[in-house]
C-alpha cells in the first residue's frame, strides 16, 4: 500500500479511518472499502445495507468529532495473513486486498487501531485523533470497486480536511467557485458539448464547442508549420505486431481496445501516435540532413481507462493530441529542448497561464539499459537548469521508454494540472531499427523526441472551460457578437450587420427571437458571448451600433467599420 508522507496527507488519512469508525456504529452492517487521501481531500468507499442520502452527512460528522474529541490514539500492529483473514472475516472488500498482499509474498500485515475500530492500513496516521485538525464531509457519489465496471458499485463519501478551520473555510470558498465554473456543467450550457451513455468517456462535440476546438487546433497548425513541423495523419487501427515492436503490447496493452477479425487477426485501436511516426520515418532512407524531423498530427486516440475514472472532458476515453515526434541527433538533444520550451511559452502565454516543470525519472518497469537512460536524465536535468522555469523531480515517473518532462499548469483558481509532455527516447526507434546515414556515411539511429504542448484537447479544453469560467477569449468565441434590435422592424438591418460581420471573417449572429431586449441581453450575456451590438432607429439612421462589451460595459455608439477594426485587432491579438 502506498506511504503517505505529506503532512496534510497523514491528517486526511488518519480522518479518513473516523469517518469509517463512525460509520461502522452508525451501520454496523456496512462493507468497508478504502479510504486514501487524495489531492485537495480524501474518500473512502462503503458497501451500504441500504442506500443513504447526503443529509445523512451530517450525523455521521457529529459522531466523527465525538471520537476526535476523544483523543484517541492510532496504534499500529503487524500480523500474519490467517490472523488478518479472521479478523476481517465479516468484511469481503478487506479480504480481497488480504488476499493480494498474500499474492504478493507478504507474510504479515499492516493494522491500525483506534478505540475499538480497526482498519487494513500501511500508515502513517497522526498520534491521536485530537491532531488530525477542521474536517468537512462533502458529498456522496458511486464508484465501483477496484475502478471496475465489473465490480459492484459502492458508496463513496468525499470529505477534506485542513491544520485548522480558516485553512477549511478556504477551501470551502473555493470548492463553491470551482461549483460555479464546473465544464460539465457549463459546456452543455453553452452547447459545447454532450456525453451519451452509448459511447462512456467519448464526447460528442456540438457545432460551438467544435468552433473552440478547431481554432485551437488552427493556432497550433500556423505557429508549428513556422518552425518546420511537418503534419501527418496515420491509421487508427493497426495489427498488434506494430505494437510488439514498438513494447505497448508489453506495456500498455489493458488500456487499449483490442479486437479480432474473422480470419483471426488481432488489431488494436490506436492509444497513441508514436508506433506510427516510427513507421513514416523508416518509409525511406535517411540522412542527417533530414535531421530534425518534426513529423507532428492530431489524430484521434482511444484509451480504455476504467469507468469509474472517466471525469466530464478531464479523464476520457476517446481524445486527441498536438501530438509531435521529433527525430534528432545526440547532439541535437538541448537545442531542440530549448526550442520546445519557446513553443511552450507561445502557448501558454496566450491563455494567460502559469506553468513550471516535472522531471519524471525511469520508472521498475523500464525497456532498453540503464546506461542510456542514465546518460538522458543527465541530460535533461541540464537543459532543467537552464530553462529559467521552476521545475521539480518525480522518481519513477518516466515513459516506459524514456525519461519525460512534465508541463504542470496553473488555472485562475491556483489549481495545478499535468498538460503537455517532453519525453525523451532513446528505445522505441531502435527496436523499430530506424537509422539515418551520417556525415561520414555511417549508419546512426535517431533519438525521438515524444510531445505535446496542449497534452489531450479534451483535457485542455475542459479545464479552459473552468479557467475561464465560459468566458473565452475573442479568437476563440463560438459567437464573437450577437446583433439585437430595438423592435421587429429593425429586422432586416439585424440580419444584414449579421451578414456583414460574417463576410468580414467575424462570427456573428442576430437574435430573432420575440423578446424584449433587456432580455435578450441577459441571455447574450448568460451565453459569454463577448460582444452585444444593440440596434434601433438612431442606429439605423446614423449607421452605427450601440457596443456592450462582456461583463456589461458599455463602450456606446460607434460606426460599424470602427466596431470591425476594434473586434478584428482582439482577434489578431488573441487578447
Amino acid at each position: 500500500m502506498k506511504q503517505e508522507t505529506n503532512k496534510l496527507d497523514i491528517n486526511r488519512h488518519s480522518c479518513s479511518h473516523v469517518m469509517a469508525a463512525a460509520i461502522l456504529k452508525l451501520y454496523p452492517k456496512v462493507k468497508l472499502g478504502i479510504g486514501p487521501s487524495i489531492e485537495n481531500g480524501f474518500y473512502y468507499d462503503f458497501d451500504f445495507p441500504e442506500p443513504i442520502e447526503e443529509k445523512d452527512l451530517e450525523k455521521i460528522s457529529i459522531l466523527m468529532e465525538k471520537i476526535i474529541k476523544e483523543d484517541l490514539s492510532f496504534i499500529k500492529n503487524e500480523v500474519g495473513i490467517d490472523e488478518a483473514k479472521k479478523i476481517f472475516k465479516d468484511q469481503p472488500y478487506k479480504l480481497d486486498l488480504i488476499e493480494d498482499l498474500a499474492k504478493e509474498g507478504n507474510k504479515k500485515v499492516s493494522l491500525y487501531k483506534t478505540g475499538d475500530f480497526i482498519d487494513l492500513c500501511a500508515g502513517p496516521h497522526v498520534e491521536k485523533t485530537s491532531d488530525i485538525g477542521a474536517f468537512k464531509l462533502l458529498s456522496l457519489a458511486g464508484a465501483y470497486w477496484r475502478g471496475s465496471e465489473k465490480n459492484k458499485m459502492l458508496t463513496r463519501i468525499y470529505a477534506t480536511c485542513f491544520s485548522n478551520q480558516k485553512e477549511l473555510e478556504t477551501h470551502l470558498n473555493l470548492i463553491e467557485e470551482i461549483k460555479k465554473r464546473d465544464h460539465r456543467k457549463i459546456g452543455p450550457q453553452l452547447e459545447l458539448f454532450l456525453f451519451h451513455e452509448t459511447a462512456p468517456g467519448m464526447p460528442y462535440w456540438l457545432p460551438k464547442g467544435l468552433i473552440i476546438l478547431n481554432e485551437l487546433i488552427n493556432f497550433w497548425r500556423v505557429e508549428h508549420s513556422k518552425r518546420g513541423y511537418q503534419e501527418i495523419k496515420t491509421p487508427l487501427i493497426n495489427k498488434k505486431e506494430l505494437y510488439i515492436t514498438s513494447g505497448h503490447w508489453e506495456h500498455y496493452q489493458n488500456h487499449m481496445f483490442i479486437s479480432q477479425t474473422k480470419e483471426g487477426e488481432i488489431y488494436g485501436l490506436k492509444p497513441m501516435n508514436c508506433p506510427n511516426a516510427m513507421v513514416v520515418f523508416g518509409f525511406k532512407t535517411r540522412s542527417y540532413r533530414d535531421l530534425p524531423m518534426r513529423l507532428s498530427d492530431t489524430d484521434t486516440l482511444h484509451r480504455h481507462e476504467l469507468s469509474g475514472t472517466l471525469n466530464g472532458l478531464l479523464r476520457v476515453r476517446e481524445f486527441s493530441q498536438d501530438d509531435a515526434h521529433i527525430f534528432i541527433t545526440e547532439d541535437q538533444i538541448k537545442s531542440e529542448y530549448q526550442e520546445i520550451f519557446k513553443i511552450t511559452e507561445l502557448f501558454y502565454s496566450i491563455f494567460n497561464l502559469d506553468y513550471s516543470f516535472r522531471l519524471g525519472t525511469r520508472p521498475e518497469n523500464f525497456m532498453g539499459d540503464r546506461q542510456s537512460w542514465d546518460k538522458a536524465e543527465k541530460e535533461l536535468k541540464e537543459i532543467l537548469k537552464t530553462s529559467g522555469k521552476p521545475f521539480s523531480i518525480l522518481e519513477g515517473d518516466g515513459a516506459f521508454y524514456g525519461p519525460k518532462i512534465d508541463i504542470l499548469m496553473k488555472d485562475s483558481l491556483g489549481r495545478e494540472w499535468q498538460m503537455g509532455t517532453i519525453q525523451l527516447d532513446f528505445q522505441i526507434p531502435k527496436r523499430f531499427k530506424l537509422v539515418y546515414v551520417d556525415k561520414d556515411g555511417q549508419e546512426k539511429t535517431p533519438v525521438v523526441v515524444h510531445r505535446v504542448i496542449y497534452g489531450s484537447l479534451e483535457r485542455f479544453m475542459g479545464i479552459l472551460i473552468e479557467h475561464c469560467a465560459g468566458s473565452f477569449p475573442v479568437w476563440l468565441a463560438p459567437i464573437q457578437t450577437k446583433i439585437i434590435t430595438i423592435n421587429d422592424q429593425q429586422t432586416k438591418n439585424g440580419e444584414k450587420i449579421a451578414k456583414e460581420l460574417n463576410e468580414k471573417g467575424i462570427r456573428a449572429e442576430y437574435d430573432s427571437k420575440t423578446a424584449t431586449v433587456s432580455a435578450k441581453i441577459r441571455e447574450a450575456e448568460l451565453q459569454k458571448i463577448p460582444y452585444i451590438l444593440v440596434v434601433g432607429d438612431k442606429e439605423i439612421k446614423e449607421k452605427t451600433v450601440n457596443v456592450r462589451a462582456r461583463g456589461e460595459k458599455v463602450l456606446g455608439q460607434m460606426k460599424i467599420e470602427k466596431f470591425i477594426e476594434l473586434i478584428k485587432t482582439d482577434i489578431a491579438k488573441k487578447r
